[in-house]
């Protein structure tokens, strides 16, 4: 792929929306756009929460709620947008010693941006569990939905620096699979859709948890939307 066809498919994937609207979750999303990475323009944006920000509480509270999205997701999807300006000016004006600084850079911000966003609606207030086609898919790939909790609360707890524990679905394997991701782009495997992320930079945890990660990420088992995961596994599979 040269740079050209890069920065049309980074147009695409960023204007298509993450979720089918065929269910009252993922309508939400729709009517509040959180689930749309960019805006009419082609811009990225951070689209409204589907929530108010006190919504999560206990389980995560309004203060770092709103510092993260407005601060941490905000600030990314700002940055992604200078990274796509500035490589489109690189090529417009033939400096091709710079390209490569910026292309990296959007991989960085745009995948913050993706993640960030699925992490949001990954979260509710309610408790709910996996059922259904998902249940059977985490049973086949897994034992039991009680081992894959195991599994990726593990995973994310014992990221070095920060990064992501994720679960996604390998179309190319059939397969569930448990990631972890270092920063926002690092120790992927290619061709992964992530369904469910749990946010392990210390920006999500530290004001409520200062440095105890592995609390954190065992109360937010509590408050994972297993319907919002459902629903992003039933059309990963489709894909």
């Amino acid at each position: 792929m040269n740079r050209k066809d890069f920065i049309k498919t980074t147009a695409i994937v960023g204007g298509a929306t993450l979720l089918p609207a065929n269910s009252a979750f993922s309508q939400s999303l729709h009517e509040s756009g959180m689930d749309k990475l960019v805006n009419q323009d082609g811009n990225f944006v951070l689209q409204p929460l589907p929530y108010a920000e006190n919504f999560l509480e206990p389980g995560m509270d309004q203060e770092t709620l709103h510092l993260h999205y407005n601060f941490h997701h905000g600030d990314a999807v700002k940055a992604a947008n200078k990274d796509l300006q500035l490589v489109k000016k690189a090529l417009d004006n033939n400096d091709l010693e710079t390209v490569d600084y910026w292309t990296r850079k959007l991989s960085y911000h745009l995948s913050s941006h993706i993640l960030h966003t699925i992490f949001w609606t990954n979260l509710t207030n309610k408790k709910t569990d996996p059922g259904g086609d998902l249940l059977k898919q985490i049973e086949k790939d897994f034992g039991s939905f009680d081992k894959l909790k195991l599994l990726i609360a593990k995973t994310s707890k014992g990221v070095d620096g920060n990064g992501w524990g994720i679960l996604g679905y390998h179309p190319y394997t059939q397969k569930l699979t448990i990631l972890q991701c270092e920063n926002h782009e690092k120790l992927t495997q290619w061709g992964v859709i992530p369904i469910l992320v749990i946010d392990v930079w210390e920006h999500s945890y530290y004001l409520k948890y200062r440095n105890r990660r592995a609390e954190f990420v065992d109360n937010l088992f509590p408050i994972l939307n297993w319907d919002n995961v459902a629903e992003r596994f039933n059309l990963a599979v489709k894909i």
